[in-house]
């Protein structure tokens, strides 16, 4: 029933392996290498590709990997198990040998591997031949937090207010009397005197004169335009006027932007050296608890596991969350590191807190580098050459700053002595167009000696993957070398307006599909990322769906070094984040620099 078994170490050596067809093994296990072990995703011990599930499990004390593979559609309860005896057999047997590292390559792990899985196999038939048990009170999470919630702990608020119940007392005549000390009456008369003292004060202070009647009708409003009819134009910002109003160019933009976007730097509220932190933390150890005290949390020579890890992810994964991550991708991220460290053995100076972090900080940076080559200046000019224009399509919910964003790629593109084309396809909110034609003057104005931009719009109302496609042949046969595609906000659940984006990308088949989305934003961005994505691949008419291809990070300008966002929205989708929105001019435009992100974020 099993496909695959192999055992590999993790600098890529094949030490036994069990395969039932000889075109299982490369695929499958190296898109688990890949999409899991390399992107830093081990939290959870199962990934599906294709029709097959694979399980693994990591023994980090001798970087192995064993992995075990079967049909998606079989639900075999004694994988976890096997895995487990495999993983102890293994280990037991061939200790000596991987303890030198000099791996053999002819482990004669056959009979041992067949009579484990005929034993496990067994204990599942004799496990679902028993009747099911019904679980203890002690066993159920209801008693552990019952448990918990009547232990107190320093430091903590109290959630509830206290509350006092006294009995009351009922004397002969049948009357109920509350319960009233002399305290209590004391301070009652104090406040009703303090009253009195204030109402006094307060009425010697008025005027015996009485205020005069004010007039409350509603008055018509007066325009301060000299009364002069003539002015009243001046309020028109239609075409004509917007047409005749003169736009002073900022000329010291010109020039800022040629090249590469320059790398995002972040600073850190806590701007102070980890060496200092380490003094500090070395002296008020010292202070509370002598000079013994600083070998507290020392590890000598003792493997890791789930209980000396725990306490430090439980502190690691609400700093995450606090840094705006969202709580579930906070969750494997920390799921993963405890997956990757147990059973590792740590030197005698090594902190258990101090390797959680770094190894933290190894996915982090892992996870926010780019998988594939992202050049978008070089794919514009391949373009050209090619004879077409490179398009490039915006997409996210409203508000998040799409078209302001597309503004600045634009300006970093003809700094770059690229033409531009920008298609209005967002025909549904007022002032879209508009918005987009001032953006389009003033880039002009930048650059007066030469026609950069260029703006296709046909109005309101109209369909926008027409417009798309009526914008992107007109910028071909104009000699255009860039095309990029402005679509109006959409909230993730609405399925009309997902279906119409899914049709615009589907009909025009853009070179780069962008998410816009808020650094502001924890949660929500992942579920407005994933179901973009969802949305994307589900109403497309196309066999081989367009998805988004990378992210634009607007606001990050706001949120100080609360920078979980770019974690949360790259760990969902894989896609690296392209640009980073950090102002409001057109110069305001980063490129992500993970280290800087991961520093701020760790701090």
């Amino acid at each position: 029933m099993l496909d695959l078994f192999s055992i590999f170490s993790k600098g890529g050596i094949m030490l036994w392996c069990f395969q039932s067809t000889s075109e299982i093994f490369s695929p499958s296990v190296n898109a688990l290498i890949r999409n899991v072990i390399l992107q830093e995703r081990s939290g959870n011990n199962s990934y599906n590709h294709n029709a097959l599930t694979l399980q693994y499990k990591l023994d980090n004390e001798f970087e192995l990997v064993f992995v075990v593979a079967y049909q998606k559609i079989l639900q075999l309860s004694y994988v976890d198990k096997f895995l487990n005896d495999v993983h102890l057999e293994f280990r037991d047997k061939y200790k000596n040998d991987l303890q030198t590292g000099r791996f053999i390559t002819d482990f004669d792990f056959k009979r041992s591997y067949d009579s484990i899985l005929k034993q496990c196999e067994q204990w599942a038939k004799s496990q679902a031949k028993m009747p099911k048990q019904m679980r203890t009170f002690e066993d159920s999470q209801k008693s552990k937090k019952t448990v918990a919630s009547m232990i107190e702990r320093k430091g903590e608020e109290k959630s509830k207010k206290s509350v006092k119940i006294v009995e009351n007392k009922i004397i002969p005549n049948g009357k109920v009397e509350e319960p009233e000390t002399d305290d209590v009456i004391a301070a009652n008369r104090a406040k009703l005197a303090q009253k009195l003292a204030t109402k006094t004060k307060k009425e010697a202070k008025k005027s015996p004169k009485s205020p005069k009647a004010v007039d409350r009708s509603k008055k018509p409003r007066v325009w301060e335009l000299g009364g002069d009819s003539r002015d009243l134009p001046s309020l028109n910002f239609g075409t004509d006027q917007e047409a005749d109003m003169e736009i002073t160019a900022d000329t010291e933009l010109v020039g800022q932007m040629r090249g590469a976007i320059r790398d995002l730097e972040v600073e850190s509220e806590d701007e102070s050296s980890e060496d200092e932190v380490e003094q500090k933390t070395q002296s008020s150890s010292k202070k509370s608890g002598g000079m013994f005290s600083i070998f507290k949390g020392l590890v000598g020579s003792k493997a890791l596991d789930e209980d000396s890890m725990r306490p430090v992810l439980d502190k690691m994964r609400d700093h995450l969350i606090a840094k705006n991550v969202a709580a579930d991708i906070a969750n494997k991220l920390c799921d993963s590191v405890a997956t990757k460290l147990r059973g590792k053995v740590l030197g005698t100076f090594d902190s258990v807190a101090k390797t959680i972090k770094a190894t933290l900080t190894e996915s982090l940076v892992q996870i926010l580098s780019p998988k594939r080559r992202v050049d978008i200046l070089r794919d514009c000019l391949h373009a050209k050459q090619q004879g077409r224009p490179y398009v490039m399509a915006f997409c996210g919910v409203n508000g998040v700053g799409k078209s302001t964003n597309l503004a600045k790629i634009c300006f970093w593109l003809i700094e770059n002595d690229l033409s531009v084309m920008i298609a209005a396809c967002d025909t549904f909110r007022a002032g879209a167009v508009e918005q987009l034609r001032t953006h389009v003057r003033r880039l002009d104005a930048l650059h007066p000696n030469r026609s950069c931009v260029r703006l296709y719009e046909k109005g309101y109302g109209k369909d926008a993957a027409g417009i798309a496609m009526e914008a992107i042949r007109y910028a071909a046969d104009s000699k255009i070398d860039v095309v990029l595609i402005d679509t109006a906000g959409r909230m993730q659940d609405n399925e009309p307006l997902m279906r119409a984006l899914a049709k615009l990308i589907t009909v025009n088949e853009p070179d780069l599909v962008l998410f816009v989305g808020e650094a502001l934003v924890g949660n929500e961005a992942v579920d407005q990322l994933v179901k973009f994505n969802q949305a994307l691949a589900d109403y497309s008419s196309s066999a081989n769906p367009h998805v988004i291809d990378g992210i634009v990070l607007t606001k990050f300008d706001t949120i100080d070094d609360k920078v979980g966002a770019a974690i949360s929205m790259t760990y969902i989708t894989g896609q690296p984040i392209v640009f980073v929105g950090t102002g409001q001019t057109y110069t305001d435009l980063k490129a992500l620099n993970a280290n800087a992100v991961v520093h701020a974020l760790m701090k």
